[in-house]
């Protein structure tokens, strides 16, 4: 099993870790992700710290398809892989109606759709076997619709590429799984609890069949966030990662439209799901947070002192040799916890 850890979103002041991240390299991490939402963006941090490291691979968790047209993408990729010697990853997402449509200014439109187009044209761009000509329901290359001169022209890209960057995507819905699994080389989900493979891996195995070719487990990295909360005071460590999973299965999202309440729901949290849902939409936080089961946390995060992370880690590497988790990405800015698990899985 491969270790990465996630630097996140920034604040009002980008603030990126150089230092640990080196000190992660020097481990034998394999990768750091950046993230984005409606501040900083997630291409200008990846180039910073492949401008700065060597060895270690740098993807983003996520790139918003809706903020840059296909082309744009697959051109950063290629920049990118180029310029660091092949150590980007393109990890793409659909983000959330708030940001696509109250920030971006575009439709949401079908986010299943979006991906499986957008990363196919990524892939015909990154290929260069000659002009690239897309007639799909959310892109058309050239495009001809309402307000275009009729002058655009199929067009091949002029930087040569390596055809097998690697593209991730965030899924957790089934239909976003069955895509990923379809179309992508990698998926990291937002959470997992990794003796339950079957909630994620039964739509990704679909997706793997319509692949054909033999795609499977073998060919695919699943790379879920691991989040760490390391205190010997185990409630203290517990209440440190209640608002995280409070804020996505209550907040992200309308009622009725949160992909995350929607999965807690498959792994078996429905009812705990509804009441912090219902607490969160109705102001109350602090009770939400309360409501979050402590089996849910200790299940998708590593919580606890040394000893209990150490034998909590047991789940994640049988995982691991069943090619269930190819990588924990590791929610964590701390040394002393990346050794520590840098210790016991590599």
């Amino acid at each position: 099993m491969k270790l990465g850890f996630l630097l996140g979103y920034s604040g009002k002041q980008i603030q990126i870790p150089m230092d640990l991240i080196r000190h992660a390299e020097s481990l034998g991490y394999d990768s750091v992700w950046t993230a984005e939402a409606y501040g900083n963006d997630a291409i200008t941090a990846a180039t910073w710290v492949l401008a700065q490291t060597e060895k270690i691979k740098v993807g983003t968790a996520i790139m918003q398809m809706p903020a840059r047209t296909p082309a744009m993408a697959a051109m950063t990729a290629m920049s990118l892989d180029q310029l660091s010697g092949g150590r980007f990853i393109a990890g793409l997402g659909a983000s959330g109606p708030q940001v696509v449509e109250g920030w971006h200014g575009v439709p949401y439109g079908k986010p299943v759709t979006r991906t499986r187009e957008y990363i196919k044209i990524m892939r015909a761009i990154m290929e260069r076997k000659g002009p690239v000509e897309f007639d799909g329901n959310m892109y058309q290359l050239p495009n001809k619709g309402e307000g275009t001169t009729g002058l655009g022209k199929p067009l091949k890209s002029i930087l040569e590429a390596s055809p097998d960057i690697p593209i991730y995507t965030a899924s957790i819905t089934p239909a976003g799984l069955r895509c990923a699994g379809e179309v992508a080389d990698g998926v990291f989900p937002v959470w997992m609890d990794p003796t339950k493979y079957e909630v994620i891996g039964e739509h990704l195995e679909t997706g793997f069949a319509k692949a054909g070719n033999d795609k499977g487990l073998d060919n695919f990295n699943i790379a879920p966030f691991v989040s760490v909360a390391m205190n010997d005071d185990l409630d203290m460590a517990f209440d440190s990662l209640r608002p995280w999973l409070a804020l996505y299965i209550g907040g992200m999202g309308a009622k009725g439209k949160n992909f995350y309440h929607d999965f807690a729901t498959r792994l078996g949290y429905g009812e705990a799901a509804d009441k912090i849902q219902d607490l969160y939409l109705d102001g109350k936080q602090a009770e939400a947070c309360a409501e979050v089961p402590r089996q849910l946390i200790d299940e998708v995060a590593l919580v606890g002192s040394k000893d209990r992370i150490r034998e909590r880690l047991g789940a994640w590497k049988e995982a691991g040799e069943k090619g269930q988790v190819g990588t924990m990405l590791l929610g964590v800015h701390d040394a002393e916890v990346l050794e520590l698990i840098a210790g016991e899985m590599l």
